[in-house]
């Protein structure tokens, strides 16, 4: 059964069929080297969780049916439009110890990477890993999917490290002033290499700092209709007060009534104000 969802903003309408709607954006077309377009994807309950914490051990968890089905096709779709993603050593130390799942690669087993070489983009993006400290293992399916790599850091970074990184053939961009990647010089970087269509999956620090940098271009945000709980928890911003930089306009919002588990969730898309 094609799943549909019911356009509610800017313009209500009858239910449309939830695949195509992202990729009939064509993303990897907006964006230039000059001014690559950042984009973003996060899964929200109600009352603001995008995750919860192990209170033992301080990890952080997706919970029971906080996303998936409906919304990871829709995932998928931003995914197959990037020509580079970005992801954190957090997500790289969480892969490697079977705690999330591999989000590296487009999907080869159904239809985007025949949509990716039919609209001109490499079978497979590049990855770009964020990460102060350094300390990550590269998972295997990258060389094996043949990506571009880059590991991104800050100016102070621990310069062993960098070097044993160097030494594996890898290759290292600086992007910040202290140890932290900073959103600016990091989206400077990739359009200098080429890369027109960026997409975060590096969780709310990559947000934040490329927020305030105003290089954001697009949040799209699944707001599932649950409250969640718990006392310990992700949300999309932990940093200090945004101020303007945090202001967004709501540019389209689809209701998904049919969720497999009974509840229902909304597609929203917002652009920055300021950008």
């Amino acid at each position: 059964m094609t799943a549909k969802i019911l356009p509610l903003y800017p313009d209500p309408g009858p239910e449309q069929a939830l695949t195509g709607l992202y990729l009939r954006q064509r993303l990897f077309e907006i964006g230039s080297v000059d001014k690559p377009f950042v984009y973003a994807n996060f899964v929200t309950s109600l009352d603001g969780r995008i995750a919860l914490i192990e209170p033992g051990n301080g990890k952080s968890y997706l919970p029971e049916g906080l996303g998936g089905g409906n919304d990871f096709r829709l995932f998928q779709e931003l995914h197959a439009q990037a020509d580079c993603l970005i992801t954190h050593a957090g997500y790289l130390r969480a892969l490697s110890l079977g705690r999330l799942g591999n989000i590296l690669q487009v999907d080869d087993s159904g239809d985007l990477v025949e949509w990716r070489l039919d609209n001109g983009l490499s079978k497979q993006p590049a990855v770009v890993v964020a990460s102060a400290s350094l300390d990550f293992t590269v998972p295997d399916s990258i060389a094996a999917h043949g990506q571009t790599l880059y590991i991104v850091t800050g100016q102070a970074a621990d310069r062993a490290r960098v070097r044993a990184l160097q030494a594996h053939g890898l290759k290292v961009i600086f992007a910040g002033a202290d140890r932290s990647v900073a959103g600016a010089p990091l989206t400077d970087a990739l359009g200098r290499l080429g890369y027109r269509c960026l997409y975060l999956i590096a969780g709310p620090r990559m947000l934040d700092t490329m927020l305030r940098a105003r290089r954001m271009a697009r949040l799209y945000l699944t707001i599932s209709h649950r409250l969640l709980g718990g006392e310990h928890f992700h949300s999309m911003i932990e940093g200090a007060p945004l101020g303007t930089a945090g202001g967004l306009r709501l540019r389209s919002l689809y209701y998904d009534r049919g969720a497999s588990d009974g509840f229902g969730q909304w597609f929203a898309q917002f652009d920055p104000t300021d950008v």
